[in-house]
């Protein structure tokens, strides 16, 4: 654990305040929710909660069948990184999403795009980008995106259509549903 300097009050309703800085460093959002851990010396300690990342098991099974269904890699992401991936890629699974995917899905787009489209981005900014044709849905629950499920494509001479977005769509939404339940 390392030691920021900076002390804060809790107020008269057990309110902290974490410091913009911090929020700013560890990509915490307003209404984003935290886990509230304590351990035997008495620390407390505050950690980002992806609910996608609860269900990091079902998820990666979920990408094995859309991958193979579609014939594409699959990718599932929660709003900070990639929790599953399969049919490549296995390298991004715990690489950050890019800005780029993060303002996209706060923006609630999704859609195919090719290299070369304006509407085609860099998905991770750790990770490989020689695919060239990407799928993006954004994952909703109770109003809220939580993450993004994606289908990558290498080969120039195929083009993803409208299978391939229904198939994230479908998949997007259902991935949404079981985290209301």
């Amino acid at each position: 654990m390392k030691a920021t300097g900076i002390v804060r009050r809790i107020d008269d309703l057990g309110r902290v305040v974490i410091p913009k800085e911090i929020r700013r460093t560890l990509h915490i959002r307003e209404a984003d929710p935290l886990e509230i851990f304590t351990d035997r010396e008495g620390q407390v300690i505050l950690k980002k909660y992806s609910p996608l990342g609860e269900m990091s098991t079902f998820a990666k099974q979920y990408a094995e069948s859309l991958a193979q269904v579609s014939g594409h890699t699959a990718l599932i992401s929660d709003r900070e990184q990639f929790i599953a991936s399969a049919g490549g890629y296995r390298q991004l699974v715990g690489k950050p999403v890019s800005e780029l995917l993060d303002e996209k899905l706060q923006e609630r787009e999704g859609g195919i795009a090719v290299k070369g489209d304006r509407s085609y981005i860099t998905i991770c900014d750790e990770g490989p980008s020689d695919y060239y044709s990407q799928a993006i849905a954004p994952i909703l629950c109770e109003g809220d995106v939580i993450g993004s499920v994606i289908l990558l494509q290498n080969d120039s001479r195929q083009r993803m259509g409208e299978i391939e977005w229904k198939l994230i769509q479908s998949a997007a939404s259902f991935l949404g549903r079981q985290m209301e339940q």
